[in-house]
C-alpha cells in the first residue's frame, strides 16, 4: 500500500503562500457566486441550475485533463471515489438547496461557517492530523466572527426557532457532509493528485444532478435566460465549480483538511462587499468587526501547529 510522501502542512510559511494566494482568489470566486447565483435563479429553478453549470464545471476539468491522461482509478479505491463524489456534489447541494429555502439566510450562513471545526474534527479523528489550540482559538475566532457579520445586518437577524428547525438541521448537516467531503478526499488526492481526484469525483456527481434537474428545464426556461443567465450560468460552473474546486483540493493537499477549510470563513466577506458595491447594501460597524475578527482567526491558525500523524496510508 502506498504511502503519503510528503507533508507540506509543516512547511515553512513562505512556502505556502503560493496555495495561500489562491484560496484568497477562491474566496473571491465564491464571495461573488452568491450574487452571481441569484441572478441566474431569476429565470431558472436551483436544480434546473445545477443540472446546467455543473456539466461545465465537468467540461472543464475533462480539458484540464487531457495534457496529463484522465487515467483509471484502483478497483479499490472505487467505493471512496463514488461516496466523495455524491458527497460533496449530490448531498450537500441539495442539503443546502433544500434546506436554504426552509430557514433564514442569517441562520444558514452561521451554520455553514461551522463546516471548518467539523473538517478539523473528522481529521483528527481519521489520524490525518494533529491540531493544536492555536488552531482551535483561531477557528473559534472565526465563526464568532461570522455570526457578528450576519446578525449585524438589519434584514439578516439570527433566528434560531421551531419555525426554521427543519432548515437550520438541513443546513448543518449540508456543513458536516462538506466537510466529509474534504477529509475523504484528502487520500484521493494524495494518491491521484488534486486533479484527477477532483474531476472524478465532479463527474460522479454531475450525471444524478443532470438527471435530477433536467426535468425543470424546457425550451421557454433556456431561451429566456437571456445573455445574462447564460453568462451567471458559465461563471458558476466553470469558475465557481470547475476552477474553485481544484483551488481546494490543491489547498488540502498543500496545507491539509483544517486550514484549507479555515479560509472558507472569508467568504461571507468578499460576499458582503461585492453586495455592498452591487445591490448598495453598506455592512453595519458589528459587521466591520466581525470581518475583522474572522480575518484575525484565518492569520492566526495559519500560524498554529497543524501537522500530520506519521506517514499516512492512502486509503484510510
Amino acid at each position: 500500500m502506498e504511502t503519503q510522501q510528503k507533508h507540506p502542512v509543516s512547511a515553512p510559511l513562505g512556502h505556502r503562500t503560493g496555495i495561500e494566494l489562491e484560496l484568497a482568489a477562491l474566496a473571491v470566486i465564491w464571495g461573488v457566486n452568491f450574487s452571481v447565483i441569484k441572478v441566474a435563479l431569476d429565470w431558472v429553478s436551483p436544480l434546473g441550475f445545477n443540472a446546467l453549470r455543473f456539466p461545465l464545471a465537468a467540461a472543464v476539468l475533462f480539458v484540464a485533463l487531457r495534457r496529463g491522461g484522465v487515467g483509471r482509478p484502483r478497483r479499490a479505491d472505487v467505493p471512496r471515489l463514488l461516496a466523495v463524489g455524491l458527497a460533496g456534489n449530490v448531498v450537500y447541494q441539495l442539503l443546502f438547496i433544500v434546506g436554504l429555502d426552509a430557514t433564514l439566510a442569517g441562520n444558514a450562513s452561521i451554520l455553514l461557517a461551522t463546516a471548518p471545526v467539523w473538517t478539523a474534527l473528522f481529521s483528527v479523528w481519521s489520524g490525518h492530523e494533529r491540531v493544536s489550540r492555536g488552531f482551535w482559538v483561531g477557528a473559534g475566532g472565526t465563526v464568532v466572527g461570522i455570526s457578528l457579520v450576519v446578525s449585524g445586518g438589519a434584514s439578516n437577524t439570527l433566528l434560531l426557532g421551531s419555525d426554521t428547525l427543519q432548515g437550520d438541521l438541513l443546513i448543518l448537516l449540508a456543513a458536516i457532509v462538506w466537510a466529509l467531503y474534504t477529509v475523504w478526499g484528502r487520500p484521493l488526492v494524495d494518491r491521484y493528485g488534486s486533479l484527477r481526484a477532483t474531476a472524478w469525483t465532479l463527474w460522479i456527481g454531475t450525471v444524478p444532478l443532470a438527471l435530477i434537474g433536467a426535468p425543470t428545464l424546457d425550451g421557454a426556461v433556456l431561451t429566456g435566460l437571456g445573455a445574462k443567465g447564460w453568462l451567471a450560468i458559465l461563471y458558476a460552473g466553470v469558475l465557481g465549480i470547475g476552477v474553485a474546486y481544484l483551488i481546494w483540493y490543491r489547498g488540502v493537499a498543500e496545507l491539509g483538511s483544517a486550514r484549507t477549510a479555515i479560509y472558507s470563513n472569508t467568504i461571507p466577506i468578499v460576499a458582503l462587499a461585492v453586495a455592498w458595491v452591487w445591490l448598495g447594501e453598506r455592512p453595519s460597524p458589528l459587521q466591520y468587526l466581525g470581518a475583522a475578527l474572522v480575518l484575525a482567526g484565518v492569520a492566526w491558525t495559519r500560524r498554529a501547529r497543524v501537522t500530520p500523524r506519521t506517514p499516512t496510508a492512502v486509503g484510510v
